[in-house]
């Protein structure tokens, strides 16, 4: 494992269900403040806001790239609005702090949420600090993951080198982009998911991270 990974001086780590467990359903918060936000503002009802937030997630990456194209909502009071949530579920994961403070190199968060919501989980698990940068889905230009447009202008801001960087990301799609790009990808998840374009798969960060060192 230490050889698949001996170039690799560019870390890019996805935020939610990547840098915490899954168990710790943030994403039910956020999902059900994102049904209520499609609710009030397009004046549709429960089934038919959380219809239209899986049918954008699937067709246009993110829900919000879906209202943005379809109904030119504005993505800042989204963004605020729907990661306005308890983070009570997350605790300080030590262990992995110093396994992602002794990797080699530049070590990003790049996320389709937001920056500022990226840094409170980052407090909330006890990783602040450790990332010489944190990148959300406004410094894409709000082109969510996993439009290789957004990796690119991401990679392009931090000065990312591909060819020298790795990927984890809990969404499989997520990582067709970067490995198109040149970059080692991991699959972070409870359950692998076999695709040609990830090169590793891992159920625990941490584990992974103490075979890459």
């Amino acid at each position: 494992m230490r050889d698949s990974f001996s170039h690799i001086r560019h870390w890019v780590f996805d935020l939610d269900n990547t840098l915490y467990p899954p168990e710790a359903r943030l994403f039910d918060q956020i999902e059900t403040r994102m049904t209520d936000w499609v609710m009030r503002e397009l004046s549709v009802d429960a089934e038919e806001a959380n219809r239209l937030r899986k049918v954008y997630w699937a067709e246009y990456g993110t829900t919000l790239a879906g209202l943005m194209q379809v109904h030119g909502v504005d993505p800042d009071g989204y963004l605020h609005e729907v990661h306005d949530i308890s983070f009570a579920p997350l605790s300080p994961d030590p262990v992995l702090a110093e396994r992602i403070g002794a990797l080699p190199g530049r070590r990003i968060v790049y996320t389709n949420g937001s920056a500022p919501y990226a840094s409170r989980v980052l407090e909330a698990r006890g990783l602040t600090g450790l990332f010489d940068a944190i990148y959300g889905v406004e410094h894409a230009g709000f082109a969510p993951k996993p439009e290789r447009t957004a990796f690119e202008r991401v990679f392009a801001k931090d000065g990312t080198d591909t060819a020298r960087a790795a990927m984890f990301e809990d969404e499989p799609r997520n990582l067709a982009a970067p490995h198109a790009m040149g970059m080692r990808t991991i699959h972070v998840a409870p359950e692998a998911r076999p695709a040609p374009h990830i090169h590793h798969h891992t159920d625990d960060l941490s584990e992974f991270l103490s075979r890459v060192l």
